[in-house]
């Protein structure tokens, strides 16, 4: 259970604002986890929309909990942990081209030279905050040196059919916050998770 609440005059914002700041003390992961679940109530309480351009770019995760954190009996319940600096892992949004509001996803991960990427295409709806997404390639690069690229089987085989699946059966992100600083959502799997922007 998550143990520590947060205080009246501590609002989700100045919690989440805080764990992406670059230096200084960060707010412990009980906390963290405790304002992500308060942003996402209240952005459903709400009907917080979320603009699909706000996610365009490049976003390192900075804190994750996949342990499908939720309120139990009116209390946070639910571990997270901040991503280790060392194996860094971006997730980039982009418009795919000459295919009108189509998105394209790329999902990296770094250690050291080593980057392993896979990438595939997107949608959001908007009415939902979802951004559904198929991973159709994986690339593999040492450096700047690209070993291995390899279309791989999705949800929708290589992805042709992707614009036509249902949401039901692709994997999705449901956003709860955008800011120019950081965006945050539940993962299909239950897990939330704050992405830091990465200023590409």
């Amino acid at each position: 259970m998550v143990s520590q609440e947060l205080a009246p005059a501590t609002t989700f914002a100045n919690v989440l604002t805080d764990a992406v700041r670059g230096e200084g003390p960060h707010p412990q992961p009980a906390q963290v986890t405790t304002a992500l679940l308060e942003a996402e109530r209240q952005a459903k309480q709400q009907r917080y929309g979320v603009d699909a351009e706000a996610l365009l770019g490049s976003w390192q995760l900075r804190f994750t909990a996949p342990n499908k954190p939720a309120y139990k009996a009116g209390q946070p319940v639910g571990k997270g942990f901040y991503w280790p600096a060392i194996a860094p892992g971006t997730i980039r949004f982009s418009r795919a081209e000459n295919q009108g509001d189509a998105l394209t996803i790329q999902n990296q991960l770094m250690l050291g030279p080593l980057k392993l990427q896979f990438s595939g295409p997107a949608k959001f709806l908007p009415k939902k905050n979802l951004l559904a997404f198929d991973f159709v390639r994986l690339q593999f690069f040492v450096g700047r040196w690209q070993l291995l690229t390899l279309p791989i089987s999705g949800k929708t085989g290589n992805g042709e059919a992707f614009p036509t699946t249902r949401i039901s059966q692709l994997p999705f992100f449901a956003f709860f916050a955008a800011t120019e600083r950081y965006i945050a959502a539940r993962g299909r799997g239950g897990g939330l998770a704050l992405w830091i922007h990465s200023g590409e």
